[in-house]
């Protein structure tokens, strides 16, 4: 088998049983096949490996060409965030919920996984989300998103006002419990709940979906991932407010403040089995119905 990959990195959800047992199948069949193998160091005291193969995530995203990530959407999304800095292909075995991200089978990745060494697989770059936090102008913190950045207020059922500028075009205010701006990676998740559209991965697109608006009129609107959007808190907002980004890392905003969204320049690159279809993904996680003839 032409080997199109060299090095390969573990990630996997700490803690976890089935993750481990995942990890330690996925470690004995890539060195049977004569891969150099790493193992992020947050799973790797679980599993008999050198000490040279333990590695930072960041050690992993310079060392390797191809990450498998086993766990849920949540710990793709937590490895990407690095990942996305380095050249290296990233592939999921499910080992959470819905797994929109995940495409290996954990009981049954042998097949699939031989195939995607070998070079027969599909590949996709997913854009992330910059975010950056100005007060009187000047920055005060920034974070990247692969999902979605949520503003919210702290206290729940809580609402708050702000200003949505595009391009520096005004948009609209609102009285809301916030507001999500999400990728096409995102349109699944947190804005899916939301009421938010679904986006295929392939179009250059960002949506915002207000949470629980103060007004019958509000829907969600998705604009060009090229555009900057811009939220201006109102001064008037007597609650502590926050973004998170991807529900991983939570920003501090205070009224005021201007928060400022946009494509960033890194991207994800996502490797799929060459069966994959994101279509059949959506009919499978989300009961949609089958073929009528």
């Amino acid at each position: 088998m032409a080997q199109v990959f060299n090095a390969i990195g573990l990630i996997g959800k700490p803690n976890h049983a089935g993750a481990s047992t995942t990890l330690k199948k996925l470690h004995a069949f890539l060195l049977a096949l004569g891969y150099q193998v790493f193992i992020e160091e947050r799973v790797a005291d679980d599993m008999e490996i050198e000490p040279q193969q333990r590695v930072s995530l960041v050690e992993l995203g310079k060392c390797c060409d191809l990450a498998i990530v086993v766990g849920g959407d949540g710990n793709m999304l937590g490895a990407a965030r690095v990942l996305a800095r380095f050249d290296i292909a990233v592939i999921g075995v499910n080992r959470g919920n819905l797994g929109f991200l995940t495409d290996l089978d954990p009981e049954n990745f042998e097949r699939e996984l031989e195939q995607v060494l070998a070079g027969h697989f599909s590949e996709e770059n997913r854009f992330l989300l910059e975010v950056e936090i100005y007060r009187h102008e000047k920055l005060k913190s920034s974070n990247a998103a692969v999902n979605e950045a949520v503003l919210h207020a702290n206290k729940v059922a809580h609402m708050i006002e702000f200003e949505a500028f595009i391009d520096n075009d005004f948009v609209f205010s609102q009285k809301s419990d916030g507001l999500i701006v999400a990728t096409p990676t995102g349109s699944t998740a947190y804005s899916l709940s939301g009421g938010g559209p679904i986006l295929n991965p392939n179009i250059n697109a960002m949506s915002l979906v207000p949470m629980f608006p103060h007004t019958l009129t509000s829907r969600p609107l998705v604009v060009d991932a090229n555009s900057e959007i811009v939220i201006v808190l109102s001064p008037t907002n007597d609650v502590d407010l926050q973004v998170s980004c991807d529900s991983h890392v939570v920003l501090a905003v205070m009224p005021g403040d201007k928060i400022v969204i946009r494509k960033g320049d890194q991207t994800l690159r996502m490797v799929h089995p060459k069966n994959y279809s994101y279509y059949n993904i959506l009919r499978q996680k989300l009961n949609w119905g089958s073929r009528l003839y």
